[in-house]
């Protein structure tokens, strides 16, 4: 039966994602669902708080937190202490003294720690930086403008301070921009722009740096309507790069872009499954701590209010 799961939160992102995956991943088991509002799922077990989950008894090896980012860190604690292991749905936690707690938290029991950055799971994040390992990096484009209208309708939580605003999407960006440069990234500027009824950005540019100098450009919109726009150019001496579609499509200098379904949340899982199986953590914080230092070196623009 492999590894007993539950699952913390039943939003729209784990209907459209965590289950079906969760359902073709041999390795894992759904135990039980915690939700104080979500109606439960057909014959699994349902609580409407961890500590009714912790209290009830139900054997677990492992559980995957997908509440909105405020609260994971205070769901996680418990869990860890007990050995639980932990899957974090993106960004880990909503600050980096919160992620520093949970790694700290982890290390001490021995638990299985995993940020879940589904975005590197893309088909092509992983032969763009095969790729790039033996190329001289020019600068790199991100643009990155979707509807928030249609990826987040009605949560009012991501709009409210620890909610990110377009980081929540655009945190998915700097995630595979950390997977695919050779070298490490910083923060130089950022603009945020940030609606007078709400407290976090509906737009985002920032300015950033690679440690051998690339200069690095992101563009953050919430505000896009029509296509959708998820890409990533890299200039470099033999040519551009470019990854779209959120890193589904590869294109590389002289070739035919190349596409594949997309599988990123079947692949977080059974990235999961082997973490638990080795009792090792994979908890990369660098895409979080360049959001974190957009919040403390940008400058905030004020702009129209938004409705939904």
């Amino acid at each position: 039966m492999g590894h007993a799961l539950a699952i913390i939160g039943l939003g729209k992102i784990v209907r459209d994602q965590h289950l079906p995956a969760l359902a073709g991943c041999e390795s894992l088991t759904l135990a039980a669902t915690v939700d104080p509002v979500a109606p439960p799922l057909p014959g699994i077990p349902h609580f409407t708080s961890t500590g009714a989950l912790l209290d009830a008894g139900i054997v677990l090896d492992a559980a995957a937190i997908c509440t909105p980012p405020q609260m994971r860190a205070a769901l996680a604690l418990p869990l860890l202490a007990r050995g639980i292991g932990v899957f974090l749905e993106k960004p880990p936690a909503a600050g980096m003294a919160q992620a520093a707690l949970l790694a700290n938290a982890a290390s001490a029991s021995g638990a299985t720690l995993f940020a879940a950055w589904h975005s590197r799971m893309a088909a092509g994040v992983e032969p763009a930086r095969q790729w790039l390992a033996g190329r001289a990096i020019e600068q790199v484009t991100i643009i990155w403008r979707e509807d928030v209208r249609q990826w987040h309708p009605g949560q009012p939580w991501i709009w409210q301070a620890g909610g990110m605003g377009v980081f929540d999407p655009g945190i998915n960006a700097l995630s595979i921009l950390t997977a695919i440069l050779p070298d490490a990234v910083m923060l130089e500027g950022a603009q945020l722009e940030v609606p007078g009824n709400c407290q976090t950005p509906i737009a985002a540019q920032l300015a950033l740096r690679s440690a051998n100098g690339v200069p690095i450009r992101a563009d953050f919109d919430f505000r896009q309507e029509g296509e959708q726009t998820w890409r990533i150019r890299v200039d470099t001496d033999a040519g551009p790069l470019l990854l779209d579609n959120g890193g589904a499509v590869l294109t590389l200098p002289g070739a035919a872009p190349a596409a594949a379904p997309d599988t990123e949340y079947p692949a977080l899982y059974r990235r999961f499954a082997e973490l638990l199986d080795a009792g090792t953590s994979d908890f990369d914080l660098a895409p979080l701590a360049l959001v974190a230092d957009a919040f403390l070196l940008g400058e905030a623009v004020r702009v129209d209010d938004f409705y939904e």
